[in-house]
């Protein structure tokens, strides 16, 4: 009589790791990325390099500080992923230590005080873009008119506002789509020609428009976004819920008063909208793991996205969006669980036959 073998259990295989997926995911970002630094100039070059870089250093300072193997974590690619994402969120001629501090912030606060990858709360660059934004309103609602626009510098130009002290030419300052609609309607202006000033909704979705670098090409990031799809780094359940609820709310007030409310459109191709659809709010840590609650979770996102533009302070909600559906994924995955093989629902054994 054969002793048994002892075998673990079968396991699903991938052939993405963390540091795979993380270069998939930036490998995804980079053509909105290019697009936007080329868009702004230099100074958006400079204030991504220092964000990214300041990033990888409070990495590696917080792993020193707890004892971890700093070759093994620091080149995983989570901290760079972190300080990208930042950096795309962040007014592209910000000074340059607002996202040294807003990388301090993310990787320290939003990561580190939690145990590190895999065990925050809240995703590490909306802390950072939160915080940012209730500390510094000036430095972070501060915006530039695009280079290539008919009143901007050139690219080169941008080389000099960037390391030169006093040039010759400065800058042309603009508000974003997001916040001159909110100002126009405060101040009662009709929505046509409100939307009318704000330029073509051709020029919104490709990024010719002032704005943030996640905010300006919804076309290059829903390119993106759909090769994270094909590439199964996420599924399609979160960008879905969050475009569509955005979309069905926005369309649902547009069609009730036209005249107060922007169409469905001009929320889907302005704001970091796209942005948030299919690289922030599908963050692994931070989001629930069932099919339903993936739905719930980018179905709040986009609600509270679409209330916060609409009634909110601040005329884009995404980051508190995210981080209040953040501070809802454990209740959603406490209650929306899967059902367990052999079990109802309800977590109760199947009777022999049953199927439920």
């Amino acid at each position: 009589m054969t002793a048994p073998t002892l075998a673990s259990g079968p396991h699903t295989h991938s052939r993405f790791n963390v540091s795979r997926t993380m270069i998939a995911v930036m490998a995804c970002l980079s053509p909105a990325t290019a697009f936007g630094l080329y868009h702004f100039g230099w100074p958006a070059v400079f204030l991504f390099g220092v964000t990214v870089t300041a990033a990888l250093l409070f990495e590696v300072l917080c792993l020193a500080i707890a004892g971890k193997p700093i070759l093994r974590f620091a080149t995983d690619g989570s901290a760079l992923l972190t300080g990208w994402i930042l950096a795309l969120s962040l007014p592209p001629w910000a000074p340059w230590w607002v996202g040294f501090i807003g990388a301090g912030i993310a990787i320290v606060i939003g990561k580190h005080v939690f145990g590190g990858l895999g065990q925050n709360l809240f995703n590490p660059a909306m802390v950072a873009r939160a915080m940012l934004l209730v500390a510094l309103p000036v430095q972070m609602t501060t915006w530039v008119e695009p280079l290539r626009g008919p009143d901007g510098a050139s690219f080169m130009q941008s080389l000099a506002i960037t390391f030169e002290g006093n040039p010759e030419f400065d800058f042309v300052s603009s508000a974003s789509v997001l916040s001159n609609v909110k100002s126009q309607l405060d101040a009662g202006q009709p929505m046509d020609l409100i939307l009318a000033q704000v330029g073509s909704l051709q020029d919104q979705f490709f990024g010719f428009v002032a704005g943030s670098l996640g905010e300006t090409s919804a076309a290059l990031l829903l390119a993106g976004g759909i090769c994270l799809i094909l590439l199964r780094i996420i599924t399609v359940v979160i960008p879905l819920s969050v475009l569509g609820s955005v979309f069905v709310l926005s369309g649902a007030a547009w069609l009730i008063a036209p005249d107060q409310f922007p169409p469905p459109h001009y929320h889907l191709a302005s704001g970091s909208l796209m942005f948030c659809a299919f690289f922030i709010a599908t963050d692994y840590v931070t989001s629930p793991v069932t099919g339903m609650g993936k739905m719930i979770y980018g179905i709040g996102i986009g609600a509270l996205i679409f209330v916060i533009r609409t009634w909110g302070a601040f005329p884009e909600g995404v980051a508190f969006a995210v981080l209040l559906m953040n501070a809802c994924t454990p209740l959603i995955d406490e209650y929306v669980r899967p059902r367990i093989f052999g079990r109802t629902r309800s977590g109760k054994p199947l009777e022999l036959g049953e199927t439920r």
